[in-house]
């Protein structure tokens, strides 16, 4: 069996670490071929010396002292170079696990060479997925989602056909933030919101996993992913989260993927599909999980939920705008400069003051998101 190689392009972060977990645990399958990182050089250090990458990408600055390191590598920069990396010949599997919209350039390079894209970053398709998409589909490139939720639809559909689906239901732990009541939340600090019961996340999404917003960003991901409609789509609060997500088919019947919270499970499954192997995880105990329960999302107390909802009905520009306004509002929230409720409010007078392109292409959502942080930054010490 010919072995896959694989780009890992933020292997230094939680979902590429866990990538690189699952590379090691089956080395006659899988063979990196690129990692990317931007500052974590002592980490990537270590994943080279490991895995014997042929290329590397990362902040220029850092380069020198890593070429000493391991001359026999070749080293670029990670903010230029990066996009036309994933798109040579000998790679199979590009897993996007970068945060944030600059995944935008390597994942359509990916898609446009006809690859196989592993996305754990769910901004570039919330900014860019019809285009993303469309692009995959006229290149005969697979996207198969990392993200638990959306990677739980796609493992409910397979041997299903799109015609028999009626709704998909997307399950959310609900948070720091769930018992929480809402004359409460304009008190939560920085730290109260960082501690997920159940993930753990990098700082940016397990913030907006506080407020639901990262949820609403979800159902962008789940509409473009799986060619939904707004109201094919049904956000469920679930605090045990073992239910991943579920699947509703015209004939009523509901399809669910469980398992335990480890982010292992659906990256292996991104690199293995259509087949499925060990992980080395313990299962399900069913007997001893007791009850499963599920609720409503509160969209009074959770207003950036709502929010997000509004801008998928509307698409366009918008999402883009959302996504930006939301990166910068959330860094400004980490940085003691905005409230939690300081946050959303920056994020709503953004988002309400665009004037949204219906069809944009990549050159106008990419002048919508420099629009929006630009305006938000310029808002921050303004909104109380």
């Amino acid at each position: 069996m010919r072995k896959k190689k694989i780009a890992i392009l933020g292997s230094t972060g939680s979902i590429g670490v866990n990538t690189l977990n699952v590379v090691r645990r089956y080395p006659d399958r899988f063979e990196v071929v690129l990692l990317t990182a931007c500052n974590s050089v002592g980490l990537l250090s270590e994943q080279i010396s490991l895995f014997k990458p042929r290329q590397v990408a990362l902040a220029i600055d850092h380069i020198p002292r890593l070429q000493k390191e391991f001359p026999r590598v070749k080293f670029f920069d990670v903010g230029t170079d990066a996009a036309s990396l994933v798109a040579q010949k000998d790679i199979d599997i590009v897993v996007l696990a970068t945060a944030g919209a600059a995944a935008l350039d390597p994942f359509l390079s990916a898609v446009r060479a006809g690859k196989t894209v592993a996305p754990a970053n769910k901004e570039a398709l919330v900014i860019a997925g019809r285009i993303i998409m469309k692009e995959a589909l006229k290149n005969k490139a697979v996207v198969i989602p990392v993200d638990s939720e959306q990677s739980a639809i796609f493992q409910c559909l397979q041997g299903h056909s799109r015609k028999d689906l009626k709704k998909v239901h997307l399950t959310a732990s609900g948070g720091p933030l769930r018992k929480t009541r809402k004359n409460e939340m304009s008190r939560m600090t920085v730290d109260d919101v960082l501690r997920h019961p159940r993930w753990k996340m990098g700082s940016r999404i397990t913030v907006n996993s506080a407020t639901l917003m990262n949820k609403g960003f979800e159902v962008m991901e789940a509409q473009r992913l799986f060619g939904l409609a707004i109201d094919q789509i049904k956000v469920v609060v679930h605090p045990e989260a073992l239910i991943h997500s579920l699947v509703e088919f015209v004939d009523g019947s509901l399809i669910a993927q469980l398992s335990v919270t480890d982010m292992r499970i659906p990256i292996q499954y991104a690199l293995t599909w259509p087949d499925r192997i060990s992980t080395g995880l313990q299962g399900l105990d069913l007997a001893a999980l007791g009850a499963l329960t599920f609720e409503e999302p509160d969209l009074a107390k959770f207003p950036s939920l709502a929010l997000a909802l509004d801008v998928a009905r509307i698409e366009g520009s918008l999402p883009a705008v959302l996504n930006a306004a939301d990166e910068v509002a959330v860094k400004a929230f980490l940085d003691r400069k905005l409230s939690l409720i300081g946050m959303y409010k920056l994020v709503e007078k953004v988002v309400r003051t665009h004037h949204p392109i219906s069809v944009p292409s990549i050159y106008e959502i990419k002048q919508a998101d420099q629009w929006a942080r630009e305006s938000a930054t310029a808002l921050i010490g303004r909104i109380k």
